[in-house]
């Protein structure tokens, strides 16, 4: 996961309500195994609409979408947080967001962003033309009119955020404390290695003919 701190650029300025996952990405592209391409779906539905936001040349890769409340609802599938990050979306920012999509939306290196309707109807107002920062040094919201809104987001997230960490690599960075419990697990406990490995014979021997 790539580490984010700072989102710079268009937002699509969106604001729809009670949006879940089968409209950012619709069932039938569930099939695929893999994350890429996914971008290709996401909003299928709306896109199918003449004239929609999000093939308007003015939001082309904007990072940044700004929503209405209760983003994310509905299916936990994680393939939303997937195709809105093959789309190159690096943060939603809404009222409220589904708490399955929040938590799916992190372990992609999407930050979701919680203000209230009235900021959020103030940075539609001006993403409609200018850009929008979010910095999460400063817990920020930022436009070029000095318009500034501080938001929350839980510190354990917030880290796995700037580090670039899901949960892969969280386990990967307990690397050398779990190599030491395993190690002291063998020296006091040698017996469940020891079963460990007759096990792992009894298996072996057990395709035999």
């Amino acid at each position: 996961m790539r580490p984010v701190t700072r989102v710079d650029g268009r937002a699509y300025p969106w604001g729809a309500k009670n949006v879940d996952t089968d409209i950012v990405i619709p069932a039938h592209w569930l099939k695929t195994i893999t994350r890429s391409g996914l971008g290709r779906g996401a909003f299928e539905t709306v896109r199918a609409e003449p004239g929609n936001l999000f093939d308007d040349p003015r939001y082309a890769g904007a990072p940044i979408l700004i929503a209405g409340e209760n983003f994310g609802c509905g299916s936990s599938r994680e393939h939303a947080a997937w195709a809105l990050a093959d789309m190159g979306v690096r943060a939603v920012i809404a009222p409220s967001f589904s708490d399955i999509f929040s938590g799916n939306a992190i372990k992609n290196g999407i930050i979701p962003v919680v203000l209230p309707q009235d900021a959020i109807d103030r940075l539609i107002a001006v993403a409609r033309e200018h850009p929008v920062s979010i910095d999460l040094d400063s817990m920020t919201v930022t436009t070029p009119f000095q318009d500034r809104f501080g938001f929350e987001l839980d510190p354990f997230r917030r880290r796995c955020l700037i580090e670039g960490l899901d949960e892969v690599g969280l386990t990967l960075a307990k690397d050398t404390a779990i190599s030491k419990f395993e190690a002291a697990a063998d020296l006091y406990r040698p017996w469940l290695k020891r079963e460990s490995r007759n096990e792992g014979i009894a298996v072996e021997g057990a395709g035999r003919t």
